[in-house]
């Protein structure tokens, strides 16, 4: 009955069991990555009462800043060394094995923040955030590689949405747990961290009800039989042979680049050009500023007049946006494509940018500018969810075909938290030293982004991995939208047992970008 209510579509109950399942790793990833900015005074006031205790003075302020941004910024580093991880991870245990080994560390991990306090361990903190920052840094490499190996073509970008959409909702219990009357409080902070184990047992028992991902069991582990029960269980149907073609089809494109290592990634030429792609996508959603936003808005509603308290109701509005809108984004992203979105995305966030300066500088002026700013943050969110919340996690799996795929989200999961990473880092000194003017440094990076992305990002939408890889092929090329495409080789494309030959020209393009956004291919 499922099956056939959303035949369609290409969705049926096991796919989406599956997807649930999967994104309950970058659920962790959003909660982990917010829940421990409400707490943050009693944490610091527990870190002096711990120090107090063990040493008999009272620590400095200086001091104990310096402990308290290593608890938070340790979580970054662990989160680099799990997505540096995930592709040697995601080729010895595979995409599902991977992310059900991936639960011990969040259970450790959350276990060691939650036993802090009664144990009285700043160590145990510490430890904890490290060890749940790199299961979060694992589970952004293999969600998005997991979802996008068991989607179908016509609905990968819609259900690839759905990592971001659980990055939201996890950013968004986080900040509601976290609010005074429920978990933010002096007895209630071990729970809120702890909170982090729930999602991994549920995956524990819901991840082995899934099938592995079948691209990784016929291309890497040669195991038709096995790769083709789980095409039967997640398209509820036995019709599948054009899925098994056309995985075919690039296993045979690409044998060469079996288990290609990262450092083989990078010296090959041929994939350097999608590499230097996939990284500035990751770059652009994390020097977007809006990691500024989740981490600094409510003393930013208050640099702009609103009050302490409604500053932090309005952060909970800021997380409630973002979940409407990444939910909004879904049916766009196979409608009006990647790159379309990613460019409306970049492009609105940008003028909010500017908006968001010009608040902070007239604050004083005007009463009304203090909604302006209010405005201004939740226009910039929503068009972050639009493009850069959601794009560059999906758009860099489907560049690669499946042997170069594991070392390129790799070395994308790691560049995206090294950003991370130097956003939380720098921007309380940004503040300092730009005051008023903190946004204009984004300002500038989103326009960088706009144009790379509108000069070389191409169009995936609707194309299979082989098509995708093809447009980088260096054998013989036409220069397109800044691209490489191969305009003699052929490819096949098939539609059940008839095979029908297409040649790049007629899906390498990208005139079909959606949403009337110009193009510099129509010479074509």
């Amino acid at each position: 009955m499922c099956y056939k209510s959303y035949e369609t579509e290409g969705l049926t109950c096991m796919l989406v069991f599956a997807i649930i399942a999967a994104v309950l790793g970058m659920f962790q990833f959003g909660y982990n990555t917010g829940v421990i900015n409400a707490p943050q005074i009693i944490l610091q006031e527990f870190i002096s009462d711990i120090y107090e205790k063990r040493t008999g003075n009272v620590i400095t302020d200086g001091f104990n800043e310096l402990i308290w941004s290593i608890t938070v910024s340790i979580f970054a580093i662990g989160g680099m060394v799990g997505g540096i991880s995930g592709g040697a991870i995601a080729n010895r245990f595979g995409r599902k094995g991977g992310l059900l080994l991936n639960n011990i560390f969040a259970i450790l991990g959350g276990a060691l923040m939650g036993l802090s306090k009664v144990s009285r361990s700043i160590e145990m903190l510490i430890i904890g955030r490290l060890i749940i920052g790199f299961n979060c840094g694992l589970n952004t490499a293999l969600v998005p590689m997991y979802l996008s190996e068991i989607s179908p073509v016509s609905i990968r970008g819609g259900l690839g949405t759905v990592n971001q959409l659980a990055v939201t909702v996890g950013l968004l219990l986080s900040q509601v747990f976290g609010i005074n009357f429920l978990l933010g409080t002096a007895q209630g902070w071990p729970y809120l961290l702890a909170i982090a184990i729930i999602p991994a047992v549920l995956q524990l028992c819901l991840l082995p009800l899934c099938p592995e991902s079948p691209r990784f069991l016929l291309i890497s582990k040669q195991q038709e039989f096995h790769a083709r029960e789980g095409l039967k269980r997640l398209r509820n149907s036995s019709n599948i042979e054009k899925d098994i073609e056309e995985m075919k089809a690039e296993e045979r494109a690409s044998q060469h680049e079996v288990k290609i290592t990262m450092m083989e990634l990078i010296k090959n030429k041929r994939l350097q050009l999608p590499l230097i792609i996939g990284i500035i996508m990751q770059l652009s959603q994390q020097l977007s500023g809006i990691n500024a936003v989740f981490y600094y808005s409510t003393g930013l509603f208050v640099a702009a007049g609103l009050s302490e308290e409604t500053s932090k109701y309005a952060t909970i509005g800021v997380g409630c946006v973002m979940v409407i809108m990444t939910l909004v984004s879904i049916p766009l992203m196979d409608r009006a494509g990647r790159r379309t979105l990613h460019l409306y995305g970049l492009g609105g966030m940008f003028i909010f940018s500017i908006f968001i300066t010009i608040s902070l500088l007239v604050k004083f002026m005007y009463s009304w500018v203090t909604y302006l700013s209010v405005v201004s943050t939740l226009g910039y969110v929503v068009f972050f969810a639009i493009g850069p919340g959601s794009i560059p996690w999906m758009i860099t799996a489907e560049l690669f075909s499946q042997g170069p795929r594991p070392a390129a989200m790799s070395i994308a999961v790691l560049v995206n938290w090294l950003a991370n990473f130097v956003v939380g880092l720098v921007f309380p000194h940004m503040q300092k030293g730009l005051s008023d003017y903190t946004f204009l440094p984004f300002t500038a990076l989103l326009a960088i982004f706009w144009t790379f992305t509108y000069k070389k990002v191409p169009e995936t939408r609707n194309k299979t991995f082989e098509e995708i890889s093809a447009l980088f092929r260096r054998d013989e090329v036409l220069n397109a939208n800044g691209m490489n495409i191969d305009t003699t080789s052929r490819y096949r494309s098939t539609e059940g047992p008839v095979a029908e030959e297409k040649s790049v020209e007629s899906y390498g393009t990208f005139s079909q970008t959606g949403g009337g956004l110009p193009t510099q291919d129509q010479h074509l």
